[in-house]
């Protein structure tokens, strides 16, 4: 989290495209849970993703009309000959997409096609089969599981009446993997153990509480990460905390209630005596005068012991972040008169302690600089910074292997180049000093971050430049009120209890959808304390309830996945011949069967005229809509 961002906490596509972004019902919402919110399974249409491409046997000039997201446009072959294929590379693998629709481009014709998906362009499976097709039908939805799909290929075998081949549509729905771990840092755990938190708390059966995970754990976080400060200091005066929160001590207890509930564990260590983020990386005081050497062993045993302590209370964490948004080095020293660093306050006022000797500041400023001093200025920097992070990377893996090192930074808005560097420089240097990250994490707040459609281009950039490591979302949040329930600035969506569902839903997909499967999970940073997804219930001291909002953990998932839109063709003045039922998918099982469809009454004199009508359906499941050609 940035400075501005630390200081105000520390003081205190058409109907064709729209039906697919929502038919699925939420699971059943606890009814004491404060506000309301719509919260609907994630689906995702990759093909229209920017990184998707797509290659057409011919008339591959307008091949990129049929995964635009617009029905409006369409991919025309060449020629009238049948026998045509249309080919989608989506950019990598994705192990859970479940639906293909296709949307022709013509009313009226019966198309008979298969439609087959393939790892790697060269084996294929088929996943759907209208060989025989002698249907009129503008277009279907198609249901399937295959892990690890890379290329979707629709192979158009022939036409009724010789038209024009053409697609307006070929979309491919990815919806949100089970490993795709969904929590939240909730270190501030430790300063409000005098508060009662519930599900419902206001009902005579509370649900569940009163601790504040056990609230999270009900409502579907699965992990839950903790900050650690080494000598937990006032952030103004540098002066130890009266109560040390987040420090070492009190952390293990909080540890030992994440473990008590089966949660992941993650820690995050600041190497800093307090708060640690882009514009300010202090040394903890203990370190602040030590050699260079001598600091490179401090972050090594410091990390090592801790690490044991944890593990032998029977809390191992599953994964260690070594510092906290690292982008511009941490650990400052003497190189902060070269930074210009003006944060924490007793960083600067005690200069003759903390700035007394070389830290891990990196020198940004002397970046891409001909000038032969300033480039040795810079990579000495690099050394010295890549040196203490190896440090810490080695303890993690000498005391526990099997826990994850992760390394979290920033790519802030605009600045998508420099985190490239760090990565690349990082990398390289940790590489060659022995040691390799599990991890690349960044944090994501919209109004320091850029916009989510930016979000998907860094994550895109990072995991397709280092295909080799899982990628995180470390930090994320979206106020549920305030402003006038306007938007935060790069954000679309309101604050209000919704507009929050929703923002975070979107970070929950953007992560999803990154290519190859890198992307493995999403923290929300402090979601009881900090643009919070709770409030203080009236009349009931030190008693909090969560906002519906919450329940994207637990509703993002899909169980069911629908055949949404079904399309038929009647003819003027006859009522169509709508399916009784229609297919779903079980994700659970990967079986597919069908569930009985109540379709709305036609609107009178509905099919008077040629042209197209659209008709509302109900299932146990969902919503469902028909969508009606009249010739």
């Amino acid at each position: 989290m940035i400075a501005r961002f630390r200081s105000r906490v520390t003081a205190a596509l058409t109907a064709f495209a729209t039906v697919a972004a929502g038919v699925l019902t939420a699971p059943p919402q606890a009814h004491a849970i404060y506000g309301t919110a719509d919260i609907k399974p994630i689906e995702s249409n990759i093909a229209a993703k920017f990184w998707a491409t797509a290659t057409a046997s011919s008339g591959s000039a307008t091949a990129r009309s049929a995964i635009d997201g617009n029905p409006a446009t369409s991919w025309y072959a060449d020629g009238p000959s049948a026998r045509q294929q249309l080919t989608v590379d989506l950019g990598g693998a994705y192990d859970n997409l479940r639906k293909v629709k296709v949307l022709f481009a013509d009313r009226g014709v019966a198309y008979r096609y298969t439609i087959q998906v393939s790892a790697d362009g060269r084996r294929w499976n088929e996943i759907a089969d209208k060989s025989r097709n002698r249907a009129a039908e503008r277009g279907t939805a198609h249901l399937f599981t295959r892990p690890g799909t890379r290329y979707v290929r629709l192979s158009i075998i022939g036409t009724s009446g010789h038209p024009r081949i053409g697609v307006s549509e070929l979309q491919v729905f990815n919806y949100l993997r089970d490993d795709l771990v969904l929590g939240a840092d909730m270190s501030w755990m430790d300063d409000h153990q005098n508060r009662q938190y519930w599900v419902n708390p206001q009902s005579a059966d509370k649900g569940a509480g009163p601790h504040l995970l056990d609230v999270a754990k009900d409502r579907g976080m699965e992990y839950s990460r903790l900050r650690i400060f080494n000598e937990p200091r006032n952030e103004s005066t540098g002066q130890p905390a009266a109560i040390p929160r987040q420090g070492p001590e009190r952390s293990l207890q909080s540890a030992r209630w994440v473990k008590e509930r089966n949660m992941g564990l993650g820690i995050d260590f600041h190497y800093a005596d307090s708060w640690a983020d882009p514009s300010k990386q202090p040394k903890p005081r203990a370190w602040a005068q030590l050699e260079f050497g001598d600091l490179t062993k401090a972050v090594y045993s410091y990390t090592r012991d801790y690490l044991g302590r944890l593990i032998r209370q029977g809390t191992k964490p599953d994964k260690v972040a070594v510092g906290n948004e690292i982008i511009n080095g941490f650990m400052y020293g003497s190189e902060a008169a070269l930074i210009g660093t003006t944060a924490p306050p007793y960083f600067v006022d005690q200069a003759d302690v903390y700035q007394s000797k070389p830290g891990g500041g990196l020198l940004w400023r002397y970046w891409q600089s001909t000038d032969p001093e300033e480039q040795r200025l810079y990579n000495e920097a690099w050394d010295r910074f890549t040196t203490l992070a190896t440090a810490g990377i080695k303890a993690v893996r000498d005391t526990s292997p099997k826990t994850k090192v992760e390394i979290h930074v920033i790519v802030g808005t605009g600045r998508l180049a420099k985190t490239m560097e760090f990565w690349h420089q990082f990398l390289t240097r940790v590489k060659a000093k022995g040691q390799n990250p599990d991890v690349l994490a960044i944090s994501y707040y919209p109004e320091w971050h850029g916009t989510p459609e930016a979000l998907e281009v860094n994550l895109h950039t990072m995991a397709t430049t280092y295909p080799g490591y899982e990628i995180e979302i470390a930090e994320t949040s979206y106020p549920a009120s305030g402003g006038n329930g306007s938007p935060m600035p790069n954000s679309p969506f309101p604050r209000t209890v919704q507009g929050q569902a929703d923002a975070i839903q979107r970070i929950f997909q953007a992560a999803n959808d990154v290519v190859g499967n890198q992307g493995t999970g999403v923290l929300v940073w402090e979601p009881a304390g900090w643009q919070s997804m709770f409030r203080a219930v009236p009349g009931m001291p030190d008693t909090w309830e969560p906002h519906a909002s919450i329940n994207v953990f637990n509703a993002s998932r899909a169980r069911h996945v629908l055949e949404d839109t079904v399309h038929v063709t009647t003819r003027v003045g006859r009522a169509p011949a709508l399916p009784s039922a229609v297919r779903v998918l079980t994700t659970a099982n990967n079986r597919i069967s069908t569930v009985p469809v109540r379709w709305q009454a036609l609107p009178d004199g509905a099919t008077d005229r040629p042209g197209e009508v659209v008709v509302g359906g109900t299932t146990a499941l969902g919503k469902v809509t028909a969508v009606v050609d009249v010739l």
